[in-house]
């Protein structure tokens, strides 16, 4: 593929030119582009053929790479599920909204400083484009409250006119609640239904994320590799197959040459379980199988290295977005997607929003402009090594500092001469850390304390560990005691979590410890967090 082939204003014709305008970055068109947004799960930015993977094959996937332009420096804004699509959605960093991991129970939202679900008052890419006559629609996982969580607002809230997804709240109606393989012929009837006026469509699709459910017809694919490898093979190919039946709808609706279709994922690969135990999860496979792929990046999911946040992010629109290149130079992020769909829209944002992303229109359309706004990152989740324990990131440029709260550990990296991180360059560069230090804790402290309120479900019961804490030298107190000494000494690579081959190997020799493990796991996170090991059942 070409790279960084620029298309000159002469090139792209008088719409180009409109695209173009410099005070909005769009002027009316004749005809408002319709927008397919394709986010995948847990798939790594080395999960493509297009991108060098040794075996697994998306011809659907490398079609749309070869059709439009591959931006090789995409970032979401968090490493896992929940934060990363509420940026999408709203065009904020996640911690605005006190979005710090992915949404669960109500009880452990509340430990980590959460509420129950995105808040409904937040301006969104549906709620925005429908300003401008858009129909708009979400078809698949949902994840922006916990699964089952009561009193959840349901997709329309957000400004979708119509939905049926996965990871939805609890009570919702059955039309919302959808089967996850149905997410393609879902998307396929909205736009056949839709192909007149301009429609703006999720396709939030299942794949990779466990519990892996590959078809037979793509296992059978996949039978000469081991089965390990056979088993994601054949999850990556059913998601690619999902991808290359929305794109034939498109063509079949006869919106092609006017649909701009992005496909993304929300955060980098899975790491791989490597015991026998992680081979099942519920009516699947488990992370024993999660064998993806970040391309050489360094991380992944969980991690604020690149490996856990730079994803893929292949862009399509013919006519419009230059076919057959690879930008390896524009820094984009997740929370770009509201400024722009608004530009390619023709919609103002409201009075009193500032996005804390661009508009990438100019990138879009072929040019390489220069990114203004430093990009940063906060984690409240998995703290071990070698990958996980930063808290706070920024990229500035080609400059990225990662770093603890207090500053105590921190790396910096050039990442246009290393994309791995593999050379901290902190030390011969200590101005740099300086500044970028300073803009990582400044940009913290402009975020809020505690959740919104009224995103927090009224029917759970509010936690308050001290007022729960059992009276110093009773017997309750002295389990605990005994149950955070039996945490810490499982806990081998001190990640301030357990996983069931650490909990396994720590209580060898007794019985039911698979079922032992799942009661504890009330979140289903296949991890043990400390408070779920050592008061276990806690409000």
């Amino acid at each position: 593929m070409k790279r960084n082939n620029l298309l000159t204003p002469a090139a792209m014709g008088s719409v180009g030119l409109a695209l173009l305008n410099p005070q909005t970055g769009l002027t009316a068109p004749s005809a408002k582009p319709n927008i397919v947004f394709i986010y995948a799960d847990d798939w790594g930015w080395g999960d493509l053929s297009s991108h060098g993977h040794p075996y697994v094959k998306t011809p659907n996937l490398d079609r749309l790479r070869a059709e439009g332009t591959d931006f090789t420096q995409f970032n979401v804004l968090s490493p896992v599920c929940s934060p990363s699509r509420a940026a999408v959605m709203t065009g904020h960093y996640p911690a605005r909204y006190s979005i710090h991991q992915h949404f669960a129970s109500p009880e452990l939202n509340r430990t980590n400083g959460m509420p129950d679900w995105l808040d409904p008052q937040a301006v969104t890419i549906p709620k925005l484009l429908k300003q401008a006559g858009y129909s708009t629609a979400h078809f698949g996982k949902w994840h922006l409250t916990g699964g089952g969580t009561a009193g959840a607002p349901t997709p329309d809230a957000y400004g979708y006119d119509e939905s049926i997804v996965f990871n939805g709240g609890a009570g919702w109606p059955a039309a919302i609640r959808g089967n996850e393989h149905a997410t393609a012929d879902n998307t396929a009837k909205f736009i056949l239904a839709n192909k007149d006026r301009p429609f703006f469509v999720n396709v939030w699709i299942h794949e990779s994320h466990t519990p892996h459910t590959p078809t037979a017809e793509s296992m059978a694919e996949y039978s000469h590799l081991d089965n390990r490898q056979q088993v994601y093979a054949a999850v990556i190919a059913d998601g690619d197959k999902a991808v290359g039946a929305v794109l034939a709808a498109i063509k079949a609706a006869g919106v092609e040459q006017n649909t701009l279709v992005i496909f993304s994922s929300d955060n980098g690969p899975e790491s791989q379980g490597e015991s026998e135990s992680q081979k099942k999860l519920g009516s699947g496979y488990g992370t024993y199988y999660s064998v993806g792929q970040t391309g050489g990046l360094r991380g992944h999911k969980r991690s604020l290295f690149e490996g856990g946040v730079r994803v893929p992010f292949i862009v399509r629109w013919p006519g419009k977005v230059p076919a057959g290149v690879v930008n390896d130079k524009t820094v984009v992020t997740a929370v770009d997607l509201l400024p722009t769909f608004c530009a390619i829209a023709g919609v103002s944002l409201p009075a009193g929003y500032t996005p804390d992303g661009e508009n990438i229109l100019p990138a879009l359309t072929g040019h390489t402009p220069v990114r203004n706004k430093p990009v940063f990152w906060e984690w409240k989740g998995h703290a071990g090594e070698p990958d996980w324990w930063p808290r706070l990131a920024v990229r500035d440029g080609d400059w990225k500092l990662v770093m603890t709260y207090d500053g105590s550990r921190v790396e910096l990296h050039q990442l246009i001469n290393d994309r791995a991180e593999s050379n901290d360059v902190s030390k011969e560069h200590p101005e740099i850390v300086s500044r970028l230090s300073r803009l990582a804790l400044d940009w913290k402290a402009t975020l809020p304390a505690a959740p919104d309120h009224e995103c927090i479900s009224k029917a759970a019961e509010p936690v308050n560990v001290e007022q729960k804490a059992p009276a110093a030298g009773s017997p309750a107190a002295a389990k605990q005691t005994d149950r955070t000494k039996a945490f810490e000494r499982m806990d081998k690579d001190k990640s301030q979590d357990l996983t069931l081959d650490e909990y396994v190997s720590g209580l060898k020799g007794e019985a039911n410890l698979e079922a032992r493990f799942k009661n504890f796991d009330k979140d289903g996170d296949s991890k043990l967090t400390r408070k779920e090991f050592v008061t276990p059942g806690a409000k």
